[in-house]
């Protein structure tokens, strides 16, 4: 996740010497590792809190999807928040905001306190985490040194996604689903503690104005299309409720580019979203998103619901996607440098797509082996794209709006994954007809999976299609 504004637009401070300069990547990167990790490992999690909680499938998918609707709609104004207010100080608000949720979350006496906690999380991410990329600029000035720190953050967001699923199942069997948010506590306050003295503060002089009206209407529109997406059967899909929310998903995205157009200094410049690279890389990362994670809060329920597995063993069969998508990250820099960026995310795409495909014919009955190939084929497409996806945004457009780039490319990552476990979920219960286990749920639990591996086959037809090689383009 990076500022709204260009990291290097970071002036280094006396503060920001290179001795210290570890001590920072440090404390980023356990912030980065806390909202990583969190975005992913909760769903493991997802039946024991419907166990000790109650609450049907719509109520898990608020679990998830809670946290990702904050977390996706402040990711751009908590990047300016910082470059106007001091990075540092944004980054302990939020990493305070962040343990405060979890705590909440842990102690959380029933579902409405769980997802309430579950906002502050999500606010707490999108203050903290867009401010990591501008400190690390400020603590390594130069290019080398910086590009190390870079490529460590890279790893750890990488690997905090990938392994999420396998530590939340450890915790969860070991120490109950509490204790997934209690363990954000103590690293958490780690954080903290390393910002004091060894984390520079920078400010943006240049930085955008806020866009308020911009930010509330982000937030309610992209609030209201997973509300109808999640509760419309609940509602139903007729019910004046549920009409009226449907005409506020169409009223709020048309208020939401009013806006922005009126505004002298928009949340999103338009103009950056009619043509170009930038556009492409957010739909495709929208569309990698969509399918992983939906799938991974479906196999989740799948081991443990309808295969009988503890949450560790749901955790366990994850691990093949993580041992991939980790190992084989830091190779795809490579390959970019050599083919440019459409061949990896093409085939990515398509891996994903394919893995997901395999586990969809195979079914939640399927050996063992089977699943874990599939699972290590998404984990080979997921290293594969979620590298380039970002780079082609960032080099589509002038260097002093990289950050902003950046930015928009992890938005469209968080739409696409809140919308993904909204539709995923609900496609399942409609085609399982409620069902928990059996092969009702079974049928829902592959029409579901062939909704998303649909959508990351497109997403591999939109990157060989318009995916640029900066080494070809003219």
């Amino acid at each position: 996740m990076s500022t709204a504004q260009t990291a290097s637009a970071a002036a280094p401070t006396p503060t920001a010497a290179l001795p210290r300069a570890g001590v920072t990547l440090i404390a980023t990167c356990l912030a980065l590792f806390l909202g990583q990790v969190d975005t992913t490992a909760v769903n493991v999690a997802l039946p024991a809190v419907r166990h000790d909680l109650s609450g049907g499938l719509a109520g898990l998918q608020w679990v998830v999807d809670a946290y990702n609707v904050t977390f996706a709609a402040l990711l751009l104004t908590g990047g300016t928040l910082g470059d106007r207010f001091g990075r540092r100080q944004l980054f302990r608000i939020g990493v305070a905001v962040f343990v405060l949720g979890s705590t909440a979350c842990a102690l959380a006496p029933g579902l409405p306190v769980l997802l309430a906690g579950r906002v502050t999380q999500g606010a707490g991410a999108g203050m903290m985490l867009p401010q990591s990329l501008a400190i690390l600029a400020t603590a390594f000035p130069g290019r080398r040194e910086r590009n190390r720190a870079m490529a460590a953050w890279s790893l750890v967001a990488g690997s905090g996604l990938a392994v999420g699923p396998t530590l939340g199942g450890l915790a969860v069997q070991t120490l109950g689903w509490q204790s997934i948010f209690w363990v954000n506590v103590p690293i958490g306050v780690a954080a903290l503690a390393l910002t004091l003295r060894h984390v520079p503060e920078s400010r943006n002089p240049d930085a955008r104005t806020l866009d308020p009206l911009g930010q509330v209407l982000a937030v309610v529109s992209l609030a209201l299309i997973t509300f109808v997406v999640v509760q419309g059967r609940e509602l139903g899909w007729t019910s004046p409720a549920t009409l009226l929310c449907v005409a506020g998903c169409v009223a709020g995205p048309v208020a939401f580019v009013a806006a922005e157009r009126r505004h002298r200094a928009p949340m999103i410049p338009l103009p950056l979203l009619r043509r170009g690279q930038l556009p492409v890389s957010m739909i495709v990362a929208a569309c990698m998103t969509f399918g992983m994670y939906g799938m991974l809060m479906l196999t989740s329920l799948m081991f443990q619901q309808e295969r009988g597995a503890s949450a560790l063993g749901a955790g366990m069969g994850m691990l093949p996607l993580a041992v991939a998508a980790t190992v084989l990250s830091p190779l795809t820099g490579r390959l970019v440098t050599k083919h440019g960026p459409r061949l990896p995310m093409t085939a990515g795409m398509a891996a994903m797509g394919l893995g997901i495909l395999i586990y969809a014919m195979a079914g939640a009955d399927a050996g063992l082996l089977v699943l874990e190939t599939a699972f290590t084929i998404i984990g080979v497409g997921l290293a594969l794209n979620t590298g380039p996806v970002v780079g082609v945004a960032v080099s589509a457009v002038a260097p002093e709006l990289a950050g902003l780039a950046s930015g928009l490319a992890n938005l469209a990552r968080m739409f696409g994954a809140t919308l993904g476990v909204a539709v995923q979920g609900t496609v399942m219960d409609l085609a399982a007809d409620g069902a928990t286990s059996g092969p009702r749920f079974v049928h829902g639990l592959r029409i579901a999976l062939t909704v998303a591996c649909t959508v990351e086959f497109a997403g591999a037809v939109v990157a060989y299609r318009y995916v640029a090689n900066p080494r070809s383009a003219t």
